[in-house]
């Protein structure tokens, strides 16, 4: 049996899959986690990452292997690849105004028509600007700017050349000076962000191109951000959906349309097999959930049971869940507002139900944003912690109006990586056709009148 491994570190943790090459069958795995904070010593997932080699039983006898990885993360390295300063992770909002700035100099049109992304405070070319204006002893330090997968891909080679530096499509579609859509970097926008200095990049590899090999001779894949390693372990294709209800909120599709969103919402991102991922993303997800269980004293199962013991419409109660402000749309000082309260409906399984109604509307309209330039959403494919909710699963087809899929709990980033390390490994026109696990789908009566409320509650929120 021919061993792969899949690496995905993400902002919490690092796991480590070790996979058949053929079949994709998880034969062992592990994981070790990270440390809290919006910026973060790379060093940390490296330690983290042997940890979980060894927990996993090391990479010995594994032929090929490949990193996932959290997007938009800035890692500097000096001309000996040494770390200037530790990474400011994409939840690090310290470069919302370095954003602002940027889309003020160049126009929000020119950078969605440029590389498809208009700068939020997430993005690494908002990070590099902050740094230049903030840190410009760091600054003038960097010689080479890469991401989180990007450099562990590199230490798991061995190499201390920053020359060696490589990436892929889709992380470097996160950056902010790359367009996926000409699949090359934009380095006058890396200019502009930096004040007129310009360091190196990574390479940018093919979908299975080797990025090298690893100190035991294992093949590098090039690896990929962490969405579009996800949909690539669960081998979404084109006109699939992939809706992730984690800490935030995530709705990708793949597909061979390049957005340019003026607006900033949806992301004109590449997947990981050479065709486009446009993205939107929320900063509410999962923990909505979270917080009105919390308020009404009820854990996760009884607040499923509330949820679905309530009539669609929730009596007339809507909320619109932008807890923690919101970035699609862009409202970072927005509130939560819980709408249509009167002495009738002001009860614990109405407020359940809204809870649930809420977020599925505002997924509901990242879905929309993304069909409304011209991606096709054929099939829905429901995943992440909010897809453990049993009123979620069967909710979302009623609200999205449209059968919803629900594969088989996994580590999907990893075993994305896993997939990309096998395709690496055997050079195939066209990646190994895994077993994606069993898949369940959920129907039901779509009621167009819970999106027509919410959408009206949106529009207080949004002051319109």
């Amino acid at each position: 049996m021919t061993l792969v491994a899949g690496i995905d570190s993400s902002t919490q943790s690092c796991k480590v899959v070790i996979c058949d090459a053929d079949t994709g069958a998880v034969v062992r795995a592990a994981s070790s986690p990270h440390p809290d904070g919006t910026e973060v010593d790379p060093q940390q997932w490296w330690s983290a990452l042997q940890a979980a080699i060894t927990a996993a039983g090391g990479l010995d006898d594994v032929a090929a292997v490949s990193v996932g990885a959290q997007q938009h993360g800035l890692v500097c390295l000096d001309s000996a690849g040494a770390i200037v300063r530790d990474a400011l992770l994409w939840n690090d909002t310290r470069s919302a105004k370095a954003a602002t700035e940027l889309v003020d100099e160049l126009g929000a049109q020119e950078w969605a028509n440029r590389v498809g992304v208009v700068p939020v405070a997430a993005i690494t070319v908002a990070k590099l600007r902050w740094l230049a204006d903030h840190e410009p002893a760091h600054a003038d330090a960097t010689a080479a700017v890469c991401l989180p997968h990007d450099w562990l891909t590199w230490r798991l080679s061995g190499s201390d050349d920053i020359a060696d530096l490589r990436t892929d499509r889709s992380d470097a579609s996160g950056t902010g000076y790359f367009s996926s859509e000409s699949s090359s970097y934009q380095l006058d926008l890396l200019e502009l962000a930096m004040r007129g200095r310009r360091p190196e990049v990574p390479a940018v590899l093919g979908p299975s191109e080797a990025a090298g090999s690893t100190s035991t001779g294992a093949v590098l894949g090039p690896g990929a951000g962490d969405n579009a390693g996800a949909a690539f372990g669960l081998g979404a294709g084109p006109g699939d959906c992939v809706v992730s209800l984690g800490t935030s909120g995530v709705v990708s599709a793949v597909g061979d349309v390049a957005p340019h969103d003026p607006e900033g919402i949806v992301a004109g991102f590449a997947d990981a097999t050479g065709r486009q991922l446009p993205l939107v993303c929320t900063l509410n997800g999962a923990p909505v959930l979270a917080a009105v269980a919390t308020m009404l004293g009820v854990d996760f199962d009884e607040l499923d049971r509330l949820a679905m013991s309530a009539q669609a419409g929730a009596g007339g109660l809507t909320l619109v869940p932008y807890l923690e402000g919101e970035r699609s749309p862009n409202l970072p000082e927005a509130a939560g507002a819980l709408h249509g309260v009167t002495t009738r409906n002001l009860n614990a399984t109405n407020v359940a139900r809204a809870a649930v109604e809420g977020l599925l509307s505002s997924m509901a309209y990242c879905i929309d944003r993304i069909t409304a330039h011209g991606v096709d959403v054929n099939r829905i494919i429901l995943v992440g912690g909010g897809a453990r909710s049993e009123a979620v699963r069967h909710i979302a087809p009623a609200v999205w109006g449209a059968p919803v899929h629900v594969p088989t709990p996994a580590e999907y980033v990893a075993l994305g990586a896993a997939r990309q390390a096998a395709w690496t490994l055997g050079q195939n026109d066209s990646p190994p056709a895994w077993s994606f696990g069993i898949t369940t789908t959920y129907t039901a009566d779509a009621t167009p009148q819970v999106l027509d409320q919410y959408r009206a509650a949106q529009a207080l929120t949004l002051g319109q």
